[in-house]
Order: C-alpha cells, then sequence, then structure tokens
C-alpha cells in the first residue's frame, strides 16, 4: 500500500470517479481494515490538536486570586511583621491548604466534563469492507465512505458522491445562517468556500435528506481546523448560585475592611496597644471570612451531579442542577420517553376486513385473526399490507439473550413483528423484492417510499408508508381482499382511522404504484398521486409505568406536565388520558384536549400565552411552534424544561431553559443543544433529575444557613472584647482552627444530607428568590446572637474561676466547635427536627463528628497543639458548661422552628 496525497487537490472540481482514483478507495466497498491502519499512521486521528491549556502551577496560583484571600494573606503579612510566626504560619497554611483544596476540586470537574465530553462524541456511519459501521468519528481516515442523514453532524470534510435532497447547516464554517442545498457534480475550480455545494465540511450539521461522500480531510486538515486551533464546548462553572457567593464575597470584603479600620480606630482612642489592635483587627477579619465556604459548594454540587449521572441523567452544564429545582413546566415528547418505545400492532385493517393481532413486544409470536375471532385464509389487500410494511422499512428485529430487540425505528419493529405473525419471512421477503430507491421519512412530508424489483420483468413497485391524511391524498384506488382495484371510500377509512385511534393506537396507511419496468429512482412527484390504497395498521406504545407515576409526582410538585407529539390528535388525547396528563372528556375529534399544529398557526402570540397554560396536549407541533409554545410558557413566568431527540427539537431545546435530550434515539443536534442528556430516553429520570436538583440546592442552602452565624459570632464576640477594652476571648490562629476544621469535618457533612421527605411535594422555587430568606437571615443572627452568649460568657465565667487566659480560650474555641456541632443537627433540615428525618438517616454526620471531636481532644490535651494554638488542657466540669451551652442552642433553634412552622401552618 502507498501513501496518497491530500496536497492542493481542488476536490470539488473533481469528478467523483477521478476522486475515488487519488484517495484508492471503492465507492461501493469503502477501505478495508490493512489501509485504513495504514492512513491513520499516515494522517494521523481525525481530531483537532488540542490547545495547550494553563500550565499546572498556573492554575493553582490562581487559587489565590480571590477577594478574601487576599485578606488572608494580608492577616498573614501582618502577624508576620509582628513577629508572630505561629500564628502567621498557620494563616499562610490555611492559605496553602484552601488553594490545594480548589485545585484539586477544580481539576476533578475539569477530567469529569473531559470524560463526559467523550462519552458525547461524534459517531459517523461509515461503509467499509462492503460493511455498514457505527464508529468514532476520531476513526475516520481520508477515503473513508460516510454515510450521512438529517441530524448527523458532519465528520470531517467530505467530497460528495451521492444526495437525496441534502441540506447542510455551515453557519460554523461560513456565516451562512440558512441551510445549503447540496449537489454532487463537479463544480469550476474557482469557486469560493462557501459557494462548494458539493462538499460538506467538517463540525456542519445535517438537516435535511441524504448524502454519501468521500473524506478527502481530517483533523487539523479539515477547513474548520485550519481557522480554528480548537473547537470545544467548554463549560462555565459558574453558576447563578456561585455568582450570588462571589458577589457576597465582593461585600463582605469591603465590610471586613470597614470593621477592621473601626476596631483598630477605637482601640487607639481607647489607649490600648497597636500590638493588640492589629491582632484584633486580624482576628476580625479571619474570623469573618468563610473558608469553608468555596469548596463546600464544589463538592456539593459535584455530588449532586453524580447523584443525576446514578439516575441515568447527565448534567452537560452545571448551571441546569440548580436551574431543574425551580422547574414550573415539562415540555415531554411522547414516544420512548412517556411510553415503553416498544410499539406492537394490536389492529389491522385491510380490504374492509378487521383484524387483532396478539402478542406483544417485538417477539414474532402470535397470530392476525378477524374481529369474530376466524383465521383468514386469503386475503391479498391484507397480505400486501404486511408485505409493505417489511419493504418500506429500514429496521432490523434481533433476537438478544432471549428478548427481541429492534435495530431501528420502533414503528417499523412493529410492522417487522407483524408481518411475521401473518407468515412473512423477512431476508426472503427482501431477496424477492430488492430495493432500488427510496424517499426517506421527514417530517415535512410525513411519508415513506421505497422502489423495488419485484421480479415480474413488467414493472417496478413503489411501496409508500406514513400518516393517513398524507398517503389518503395521494391514492385514487384500493385494493379489495381478491387483488383488484376498486373505488377508494376516504370518508371509511376516516372513521376507522378514528375508531382505532380511540383505542390509543398509532395508525399507518399503506399504499403501492406500478412504475415502468426501467425506472431506477424515485422522487416525491412519482409518488404525489395515482396510489392505490392497501390498508392501516394500527399500534400501540404503551406508557412505562413508571412514567405514570412520575407524571403524578411532577404535578403533586406543582410542576405541569405537557405532551408534544407527532401523532394523531386523538390517539395523543387516548395516551395522554392514560397517562394522567389529561383527565378530561376527549371527544372523536379530540377537541378540548389538543391543540394540533394548524390551530397553533391561527393563534397570535396573546392568544397563544393564555392557550399554551391551558392546553396539556399538542400535536402535529412543527419546530417554530415548539419555540413559540416554550416562549409562551416563559413569557408567562414558567420555567420550561423541554425534552426532544430529533433536529426539528433542537431550536426549542435551546429556547427552554432546560433542554433536555435522549441519549439512546437522541441525533448529535440534539445533543449538542440540551443541558442534560438521558442515557435511558425514560421520563422518569427528569423527575428524578428534578428531584436531586431539590436536593442539591437545599443542601447548599443548609451549609450556608449553618456556616454563616459561626463567622457572625466569631466577629461579635471580637468586636465585643474590643469595645469594651478586654482581652480577645479567642485569637486569629484559634478562629482559623475552628473555621477550616468545622467546615470540612462538619459542614460538609451537609453535603450528603439525603433529600427530605416532600421534597416533591412542594412548589417550584422561584428563581428570583434569594438564597437566604428573611426567616433564615433571623435563624443566622439568632444563632450568631447565641454564640457570642456562649463562647464569651464561658470565656468571663472561666476567667472569673481563676483560669489562665489559654484554659479560658480554650473553652471559648471548645464552645464554639460544640454548639456548631449541635447546631449542625438543627441544619440537617430547615423545617423539620431531626427525629422526623431519622435520626440515622445521614451517617456521614456522625462519622464527621466523632472525627471532630476526636480532632478538639488533640487541640486541648496534645502539648505541641498547645504550643502552636495557644491552648491548655481544661477540667470536666468545663466539658460539662459547654455541651450545656450546645444543648441549650440545639434546643432554642428547634423551638424557633416549631413556633414558626406553627405560624407558618395557622396562615391562610
Amino acid at each position: 500500500m502507498k501513501n496518497i496525497s491530500l496536497s492542493d487537490k481542488a476536490w470539488h472540481h473533481l469528478p467523483t470517479g477521478e476522486i475515488c482514483t487519488l484517495l484508492n478507495s471503492n465507492r461501493e466497498k469503502g477501505l478495508n481494515p490493512e489501509e485504513v491502519a495504514q492512513r491513520l499512521g499516515q494522517f494521523g486521528a481525525n481530531a483537532l490538536t488540542a490547545k495547550q491549556g494553563q500550565s499546572t502551577w498556573m492554575r493553582l496560583l490562581l487559587q489565590f486570586h480571590q477577594p478574601l484571600i487576599y485578606i488572608l494573606i494580608a492577616a498573614g503579612v501582618i502577624t508576620a511583621a509582628l513577629q508572630e510566626w505561629v500564628d502567621s504560619g498557620v494563616i499562610f497554611g490555611v492559605v496553602l491548604v484552601n488553594a490545594i483544596i480548589g485545585f484539586v476540586q477544580e481539576s476533578k470537574a475539569e477530567n469529569a466534563l473531559a470524560a463526559l465530553a467523550e462519552t458525547m462524541v461524534a459517531e459517523a456511519t461509515v461503509l467499509r469492507n462492503s460493511e455498514k459501521k457505527r464508529i468514532p468519528s476520531a476513526e475516520l481516515v481520508p477515503g473513508d465512505i460516510v454515510l450521512l442523514k438529517a441530524g448527523d453532524k458532519v465528520p470531517a470534510d467530505l467530497r460528495l458522491l451521492k444526495i437525496r435532497d441534502l441540506q447542510v447547516d455551515e453557519s460554523a464554517l461560513t456565516g451562512e445562517s440558512v441551510p445549503v442545498e447540496k449537489a454532487a457534480e463537479p463544480l469550476d475550480p474557482d469557486t469560493i468556500l462557501a459557494e462548494r455545494i458539493n462538499m460538506v465540511y467538517a463540525s456542519s450539521m445535517v438537516t435535511y435528506g441524504q448524502g454519501t461522500g468521500i473524506v478527502t480531510a481530517t483533523g487539523d486538515h479539515t477547513e474548520m481546523g485550519r481557522i480554528s486551533q480548537l473547537i470545544s464546548s467548554v463549560q462555565d462553572l459558574a453558576t447563578p448560585l456561585t455568582r450570588k457567593i462571589t458577589h457576597f464575597s465582593h461585600i463582605l470584603l469591603y465590610a471586613i475592611l470597614v470593621l477592621a479600620a473601626v476596631t483598630v480606630a477605637v482601640g487607639m482612642l481607647r489607649g490600648q496597644p497597636l500590638f493588640d489592635m492589629f491582632m484584633a483587627a486580624v482576628a476580625l477579619a479571619v474570623g469573618a471570612i468563610p473558608e469553608g465556604l468555596p469548596a463546600a459548594v464544589t463538592i456539593t454540587l459535584a455530588i449532586g451531579v453524580s447523584r443525576m449521572a446514578k439516575r441515568r441523567a447527565i448534567i452537560r452544564k452545571l448551571p441546569a442542577v440548580e436551574t431543574l429545582g425551580s422547574t414550573t413546566v415539562i415540555c415531554s415528547d411522547k414516544t420512548g420517553t412517556l411510553t415503553e418505545n416498544q410499539m406492537t400492532v394490536q389492529a389491522i385493517i385491510a380490504g374492509h376486513v378487521h383484524y387483532e393481532v396478539s402478542g406483544a413486544g417485538y417477539a414474532p409470536l402470535g397470530q392476525i385473526v378477524r374481529q369474530d375471532g376466524a383465521v383468514d385464509t386469503h386475503n391479498t389487500a391484507l397480505s400486501e399490507c404486511l408485505r409493505a410494511g417489511i419493504l418500506c422499512n429500514d429496521s432490523l428485529l434481533l433476537e438478544k439473550d432471549g428478548s427481541w430487540q429492534v435495530q431501528g425505528d420502533p414503528t417499523e419493529g412493529a410492522l417487522l413483528a407483524s408481518a411475521a405473525k401473518g407468515g412473512f419471512n423477512h431476508k426472503e421477503t427482501e431477496t424477492l423484492n430488492p430495493r432500488l430507491d427510496s424517499i426517506p421519512f421527514e417530517s415535512q412530508h410525513q411519508y415513506m417510499a421505497t422502489l423495488h424489483d419485484t421480479g415480474t420483468g413488467r414493472s417496478r413497485m413503489v411501496f409508500i408508508k406514513g400518516a393517513v391524511e398524507q398517503i389518503l391524498t395521494k391514492c385514487t384506488a384500493a385494493m379489495d381482499a381478491e387483488g383488484n382495484t376498486e373505488t377508494l371510500r376516504s370518508d371509511t377509512i376516516h372513521q376507522d382511522v378514528s375508531r382505532m385511534a380511540e383505542r390509543g393506537l398509532r395508525v399507518l396507511a399503506f399504499a403501492c404504484i406500478e412504475l415502468p419496468v426501467d425506472t431506477m429512482t424515485i422522487d416525491h412527484e412519482d409518488v404525489g398521486t395515482g396510489l392505490t390504497f392497501l390498508g392501516l395498521q394500527g399500534m400501540i406504545d404503551p406508557p412505562r409505568a413508571e412514567a405514570v407515576a412520575a407524571v403524578q409526582i411532577c404535578q403533586t410538585a406543582g410542576i405541569d406536565i405537557k405532551m408534544i407529539t407527532g401523532d394523531h390528535p386523538i390517539t395523543a388525547a387516548a395516551i395522554a388520558g392514560q397517562i394522567g396528563i389529561f383527565t378530561g372528556a376527549i371527544d372523536t375529534t379530540g377537541k378540548g384536549a389538543v391543540l394540533t399544529g394548524a390551530m397553533l398557526e391561527k393563534l397570535p402570540d396573546d392568544k397563544l400565552i393564555a392557550a399554551a397554560e391551558e392546553t396539556s396536549v399538542f400535536a402535529r407541533a412543527t419546530p417554530e411552534q415548539k419555540i413559540r409554545l416554550v416562549r409562551a410558557l416563559q413569557s408567562n413566568g414558567h420555567v420550561v424544561a423541554m425534552t426532544g431527540d430529533g433536529v426539528n427539537d433542537a431550536p426549542a431545546l435551546k429556547q427552554a431553559n432546560i433542554g433536555v435530550a435522549m441519549g439512546i434515539t437522541g441525533t448529535d443536534v440534539s445533543k449538542e443543544a440540551a443541558d442534560m442528556v438521558l442515557t435511558d430516553d425514560n421520563f422518569s429520570s427528569i423527575e428524578a433529575a428534578v428531584e436531586e436538583g431539590r436536593g442539591v440546592f437545599d443542601n447548599l442552602t443548609k451549609f450556608i444557613v449553618w456556616t454563616l452565624p459561626t463567622n457572625l459570632g466569631e466577629g461579635l464576640v471580637i468586636l465585643t472584647a474590643i469595645f469594651l477594652g478586654i482581652t480577645l476571648p479567642i485569637l486569629p490562629v484559634q478562629i482559623l482552627w475552628i473555621n477550616m476544621t468545622t467546615a470540612g469535618f462538619l459542614g460538609l457533612m451537609l453535603a450528603f444530607e439525603p433529600k427530605e421527605p416532600g421534597i416533591m411535594q412542594r412548589r417550584p422555587r422561584n428563581q428570583d428568590t434569594p438564597i437566604l430568606t428573611r426567616e433564615l437571615i433571623t435563624r443566622i443572627f439568632l444563632v450568631g446572637t447565641l454564640l457570642l452568649i456562649g463562647a464569651f460568657g464561658l470565656f468571663q465565667w472561666e476567667q472569673v474561676r481563676g483560669a489562665s487566659i489559654e484554659q479560658a480560650r480554650t473553652v471559648a474555641v471548645n464552645t464554639f466547635v460544640v454548639m456548631e456541632l449541635f447546631y449542625l443537627f438543627n441544619c440537617r433540615s430547615l423545617t423539620k427536627s431531626i427525629f422526623q428525618l431519622g435520626i440515622f438517616s445521614n451517617m456521614w454526620v456522625f462519622g464527621g463528628v466523632a472525627v471532630m471531636l476526636s480532632t478538639q481532644l488533640v487541640y486541648t490535651y496534645l502539648p505541641v497543639m498547645n504550643r502552636l494554638f495557644h491552648s491548655a488542657p481544661i477540667g470536666a466540669d468545663s466539658w460539662a458548661r459547654i455541651i450545656l451551652a450546645g444543648l441549650a442552642a440545639y434546643v432554642i433553634v428547634e423551638v424557633e422552628k416549631k413556633l414558626r412552622s406553627s405560624r407558618s401552618k395557622q396562615q391562610p
């Protein structure tokens, strides 16, 4: 095998045959494994060279680039200047530990996002060794034959060999906002890039039709690679919550500087030594900083994302974690999301005879019998209807581990299963009727057609399947049970369709037309009229049991569920009724239950807002109408989650507050537009994600409500001592000890707190509501005051009883820690008692408490800790008073909870 040259080739100008020769490729067979391996070695993987990111050292240094860290560094410098080397060393140690924690967490987040990006890598369908294969795009090489269809992301630069109504969105490369219609004929060599309609380029999107192309460039050699060093989906780790915390940090920065200045000024006016005032200002500064908050936010979010992933919801954009908790409306597709995605044909009408089909799922087990139970021995219309279901079909049924599965579309799988029940063999039928050409299904046309050589030598046969409305308008006759043509009775067929739809069946119509024997290709004009109607097949995709339960949970949680489907309006209403989305009466037109695309088209924007609010089911909606629906709901103040899997869903997914793509059936376009991807395509996973989102926000709020009273209490203790002109009850180094150890061993345990009972029985959170409500701010001040009273009071008590200053300060430090420990149990729920939650429902808390108490014993009794932190051993009576202070604080907060709960119940 020789190396091939790609340089300076005007691929758009060359005929397709010459291109295949130059690239040493076979358009009918593709490349063989040896050629692929050789070209991978020559050209490398089909990936853009990664741009070198920030160095490890730079990322570590950036951890110090935070307002509150600046204060700690300044405090360390001041204490060093005052030759308080231990205090200065501890302060700088805390700064370094914080930086390392932030660095490690950031690295973990980046690695997690990189791993997620790998799971989202686009795939390509290629022809290799005469076999169609689905491979990662990175494995493509020049000369590969690639098959494209609507919804695909173009994996490399391709010269088109064959197209069928192919349109490609090239806005990422050319800025052209409208999809470009493609062709396969050679062009003038001077044709500019934006007008090379016989080429498609890496990273562009196929929006319509089908095509086959040969790879002409990969990786950095593509047009996209030449103009960009890297195209990457960089994730923004800043969420609304973290932005609020950053804003809070800046406010806190200014408040600390002002209070520190006031502290020094007051002390100097009172004639106190400047050294003591600087130490007091440092103590106030380090006390007011919630050092553990950034790590807690990161870890809590990470745990939330991990929990969601375990429940089949992958978060692509982190702000979705918070937004999920505020969702008020979920607009869901029906097929595969609310239903099983295992279609089963249950009724057939052909030659004026009504049949029932037994069996369930894709297993070819069952019978086709007349409604009276008799088995038909001969009905040509039925046979042709079943044959059309096999031939006008791109799917396969495969048995795996004793279970029948469809490789392809569930609807087509149901047709294959019904044909098997009617005695047809799939492979044998396709062999006797080889396909010559096809018109793929597009939502714009609502049908699919295939051209076959039936072996008669007299004509070609086209079979067509699709929406009843579309097929009937093209039919001029019908086939009877004897195989003869007769007058088409459209009214009767519509009545049959209505009766089938009332059962919740999805109805497809089948037709055929003969074309001249020399026909090799077909287009929409060939099947525009003159078709012969063959029959109807009615199938149902039964609701998922878990989806029915999930819908009920969401409705209890104040979340409206709206179904958007491409099905017949009556079918949509029937399924919605079974699932519980719609509970009213349904007439034979679906009126009152469903708004169709045609109805939506006539509604002005102002009336659409009310209609979107009141209606639960939308059928036959276009992409533009889906966007209008989302915008209408948003204009009414709703936070909208929208599910989708197709190309036509992508605009609405982007418009929605939360776009939810399907991981199994979803196209590359829909996944890129989404904030979240469901790995099982199941509606219940959306409900689970909403539940987890609410839990994440609850736990973040709990940590903030737990940690801020500590900083407030420490600040109050320092200020009180300054204004009273007495010795500081706690030193800067001791404050840092309290803040870092309690945040790590106690506060972070709240991140593991299970979701509270009833989390899905309350209304969605308003996004404009601040993190800290008036009630929570009141509690923070209450607990801060209790910490002041407890720590300051016991500090004074110890001094009055003759304890040394070191012992008194040790009591004050332990009082802070123990009161925080008891308060931690208060914060496990902001409204309920721990006994209502279950004392042992979060064992992490007890582990943290054990470690914290052990650490405090080391702090109090180990000589080296006594020297470093100016602590001293204390007696059992001091511990008893400390524990009583903690218990008293716990009881007071529980009483406050109870009183607030009682008042809220009394309010109308």
